[in-house]
């Protein structure tokens, strides 16, 4: 009886150790479990399964060697590609990266001050962390804190502007607001050129003046990595961003550049340097290949930037597992909705059912995020570098993927 109890008891635990990889693996694919999910998305585990779906595979006939597509279903199955190892300039598409970097790092609830801090009597300064919003009236309720005094020192500090723009903006880029440098006290997200640090400094002096007329004012701008100013300081006031989820919307949804820089400053430390292999890392610690892409920037207007559709699309699929992912997609556009994808398939079976993100420069244009068919996610990425962009295609390419049927 003992043998035969002892038999039984092996075969149990060989069929348990043998079925657990496949218990595992089902759980995975069904994302039913919370806990596993967020262990395998921070891992350097990626589960790669390609499948040929010859349905979708008709779909390029229209497209020419410009274009790369790739797209995974809803079980994270590679069902279909189109030259997917290509690298191309990805735009604004960069911005998917980023964000989700940023959300890693930081709470949704997360926000950024911009302060006032004072050091003995009369010595004063003012510090920011680049809220896109900041405007006049928060400056002057800061300066508000300021006591009259004889004489009133105050550093401004702020980054040395060898950094104010990464690598790869054009010169014509930097005339325009979407190209507007990235700075830690900026006025309206720097949009207009001519209310940089300097006028700033001019504004804050007039104020001053008019305070206090009788007082001698020294305003200075410092070097923001010069933190050892602020020691044995003692902050007044500060004023808050809006929370990291309204900024994230804003960097994905309206695409805005100065937003998507400005975080990813503030979550890999690194005002004070155009440095991006932080992000290239925390892909590539997620099972990622990388080591041939090159990442300049945080927003995608960089056109030293190169990715596959296929390194987008598999990121996307396994942001899908990260306790993020609720609020990653719901800081994307909405095809029919709102953003950058707010004027396409209005009043269409499509309206709502493509969170996304676009990305468009000269010669650019990019399209990438999760297609719901009957309520499951597609992963969707496609790429077009070419002198002559065809955008209808990509979204005419996304309407047929919509309206065909599932490959099974």
């Amino acid at each position: 009886m003992k043998v035969f109890n002892k038999f039984y008891f092996y075969i149990i635990l060989i069929f348990g150790l043998l079925s657990f990889p496949l218990l595992i693996w089902y759980l995975l694919i069904t994302q039913k479990n919370k806990f596993l999910n967020n262990i395998y998305f921070n891992s350097s585990v990626i589960i790669r399964k390609n499948k040929k779906c010859i349905k979708y595979d008709e779909l390029y006939k229209s497209l020419d060697k410009t274009f790369s597509v790739s797209i995974i279903n809803e079980n994270g199955v590679l069902i279909s590609s189109y030259n997917d190892d290509i690298l191309r300039i990805p735009a604004s598409n960069l911005k998917l990266f980023s964000t989700a970097y940023v959300l890693n790092k930081f709470k949704s609830s997360r926000s950024f001050e911009t302060s006032l801090f004072k050091k003995g009597n009369d010595k004063y300064y003012l510090v920011g962390q680049g809220d896109p919003d900041l405007n006049y009236s928060d400056i002057y309720k800061l300066l508000s804190n300021v006591n009259y005094s004889n004489k009133i020192y105050l550093n401004i500090l702020e980054i040395n502007s060898e950094y104010y723009w990464p690598k790869g903006w054009t010169y014509i880029d930097k005339q325009y607001d979407y190209g507007a440098p990235i700075t830690t006290l900026a006025l309206n997200s720097n949009q207009s050129k001519y209310e940089n640090i300097e006028y700033l400094k001019n504004t804050i002096e007039k104020y001053f003046l008019k305070k206090f007329p009788y007082a001698s004012i020294n305003i200075n701008i410092a070097d923001n990595s010069e933190q050892y100013y602020l020691k044995s300081s003692i902050k007044l006031e500060a004023i808050p961003s809006n929370p990291l989820l309204s900024l994230i919307t804003l960097a994905n949804s309206e695409s805005h550049n100065f937003t998507a820089e400005s975080l990813y400053k503030n979550a890999s430390n690194s005002w004070n340097k155009n440095d991006y292999i932080k992000l290239k890392y925390w892909l590539k610690n997620r099972g990622l290949k990388v080591d041939n892409s090159t990442i300049s920037d945080a927003s995608g207007l960089s056109r030293n930037n190169i990715v596959t559709t296929k390194l987008i699309s598999e990121f996307l699929n396994k942001m899908k597992y990260s306790n993020n992912f609720s609020t990653f997609q719901s800081s994307l556009s909405i095809i029919g909705v709102r953003g950058t994808l707010a004027k396409r398939f209005t009043n269409s079976e499509l309206q709502g059912k493509f969170f996304g993100k676009t990305g468009t420069l000269s010669n650019v244009f990019a399209l990438s995020g999760y297609l719901y068919k009957d309520e499951k996610p597609i992963v969707i990425s496609i790429i077009q570098n070419s002198e002559n962009i065809d955008r209808d295609k990509t979204f005419t390419l996304l309407k047929n993927i919509y309206k065909l049927e599932e490959c099974i």
